[in-house]
């Protein structure tokens, strides 16, 4: 097969967020829309950086991880998002109340908070985010490119949609 037939390798975006963080909320406008303009072409992955001010971003990081081991880490990740006061305020049953919400196995994400099913996955994601100078959040990384949005949101998806082009070819 030669090189132009064989379908190309969808970009991968990498976005670093804490679960708690009401900016990664708003980012997720960015996300959608770099969804509907690239479609299959973007494949956007979830890395965790849970910031040690947000004391249950962590458990967050964990429960989102269980929502991807069901099938709805999006969705999920998503609801979760739009109600980082409420965590902020009521904790870790609202991460709970979120599965059941989704049509999730509730008792399942109860379960792997106790048992720490998915520590490594946020542990592993948390130390790479350190090594590669993540700081705040949300992080985007495409293309080998770190963008920061940790202090400011102004042009983030310029930024990524110029860099997903060059990489595209678009």
């Amino acid at each position: 097969m030669s090189e132009s037939t064989t379908p190309a390798s969808p970009v991968v975006l990498e976005a670093w967020f804490d679960l708690q963080c009401p900016d990664c909320f708003k980012a997720l406008d960015d996300v959608r829309a770099l969804r509907a303009a690239y479609g299959d072409r973007l494949d956007v992955q979830l890395r965790h950086f849970p910031l040690p001010k947000h004391k249950h971003a962590y458990a967050a990081a964990q429960a989102a991880e269980e929502a991807f081991a069901q099938g709805r880490g999006w969705p999920y990740t998503e609801a979760l998002l739009a109600r980082t006061a409420e965590l902020a305020d009521r904790g870790e049953p609202v991460l709970i109340e979120v599965a059941a919400e989704l049509g999730l196995d509730a008792e399942e994400f109860d379960t792997a908070l106790i048992d720490g099913r998915h520590l490594l996955t946020v542990d592993a994601d948390e130390a790479e985010g350190k090594a590669i100078k993540v700081t705040g959040t949300p992080t985007y990384v495409i293309g080998g490119e770190r963008i920061d949005g940790g202090q400011s949101q102004a042009g983030l998806r310029e930024r990524v949609t110029e860099i997903a082009e060059r990489l595209l070819g678009a």
